[in-house]
């Protein structure tokens, strides 16, 4: 038997013994070691997704150990570390031929449809395993430096959709795990100047160190211009919104700069999605706005190298805390995100429960 957190409802996660999960010959088992809280989880905990089949065991940023693999799975064995990229394309929708795998249109991901990283063991399924989902860890990342794969794997997304690179002025709003994540793979990109903006003042001095040259806090000062005070007047070329805020949204518009590629990256509560902006801006200035959503395998490939090389600051985005039997702690002075070691289950519904309502806030 284990453990796992099904989610039933918006609200109803319950903690529950389950048989351990038997697999098909084209599925692999793994034995899970850490699987981060991402702010969906924080999201769909508490407001239920559209997408979702529920009761599902919730949990999407995994890494483990393999061990058990399907007689007719080839490329894995038993004692890998692997971690698993959730969003699972089908590689034969339109989109997916076209090679724009984060809008196929028979998605389907792990935590959602298929059971997550949140219990003790987890299936992959024979179509995640086609679809180049699992990666293998390299040496030199623990489990839980590893579960950053997935979230930066989205950012990666983001920014090949903007063409982040050389000579290119960043301003991302948002100084949170993915904002401080911006930060640091913009300047890998080649970016001369990267602006994280927030409004609150405790993010801006977490985020240190993640690769921003400039710290604003658009609450004491005024942020567009200051943006055009650090750009000679021309504004950002690039405008990323790393925070699901409208507000947020309708101003980055006014940050951008001629010719300006603007990123809504975090969406928006389905309560209340729309925004109003000055679509002058966009036709005068010729500004291009976009959206960023997931990611596909190969992002997960791409994350996993960066952050094997050492070039996305992983420590200091996690807080390591031992087991879910134990409190979290943040520690180093720096942005965290939290992990959730899995080889010993939460003991309580209520224990997960703080700890997603806890961490939301820092998302």
């Amino acid at each position: 038997m284990m453990q796992a957190a099904i989610l039933y409802a918006p609200n109803d996660l319950r903690i529950e013994e389950r048989p351990v999960p038997g697999i098909s010959p084209e599925e692999i088992r793994i034995r899970v070691a850490a699987c981060a809280i991402c702010g969906s989880d924080v999201r769909t905990f508490r407001f239920g997704a559209g997408n979702i089949t529920e009761p599902v065991t919730m949990g999407h940023e995994t890494a483990g150990v393999i061990v058990d693999v399907g007689a007719a799975v080839g490329g894995f064995s038993a004692g890998q570390r692997v971690t698993v990229a959730p969003a699972v394309p089908c590689g034969e929708c339109p989109y997916c031929r076209r090679g724009v795998q984060t809008m196929c249109d028979n998605l389907r991901s792990i935590g959602y449809q298929f059971h997550g990283g949140f219990a003790e063991y987890m299936v992959v399924p024979s179509s995640a395993i086609k679809a180049g989902c699992v990666n293998v860890i390299p040496d030199n990342l623990s489990f839980e430096e590893a579960t950053l794969a997935e979230p930066l794997a989205c950012v990666i997304n983001g920014q090949e959709l903007l063409n982040v690179g050389a000579g290119d002025t960043v301003v991302i709003l948002g100084a949170g795990p993915i904002g401080c994540m911006h930060a640091n793979l913009a300047k890998i990109r080649g970016a001369r100047k990267v602006i994280l903006a927030d409004i609150q003042p405790r993010r801006l001095e977490l985020a240190q160190g993640f690769g921003a040259d400039v710290l604003i806090d658009s609450k004491k000062e005024a942020l567009r211009e200051r943006v055009l005070q650090e750009t000679e007047g021309a504004g950002a070329s690039v405008v990323i919104v790393a925070a699901p805020s409208g507000a947020a949204q309708e101003e980055s518009l006014t940050l951008a700069a001629k010719h300006g590629r603007v990123s809504f990256f975090g969406g928006l509560p389905k309560s209340n999605p729309f925004i109003s902006f000055n679509s002058n801006l966009v036709h005068y200035k010729e500004i291009f706005v976009m959206g960023a959503y997931g990611s596909a395998p190969r992002h997960n490939v791409a994350a996993l190298e960066l952050l094997a090389a050492g070039k996305i600051h992983a420590k200091n985005l996690i807080g390591l805390f031992g087991s879910t039997g134990e409190n979290p702690r943040r520690d180093g002075g720096r942005c965290r995100r939290q992990s959730s070691k899995s080889h010993r289950a939460p003991a309580s519904r209520r224990e997960l429960t703080l700890r997603l309502e806890q961490w939301s806030p820092q998302l």
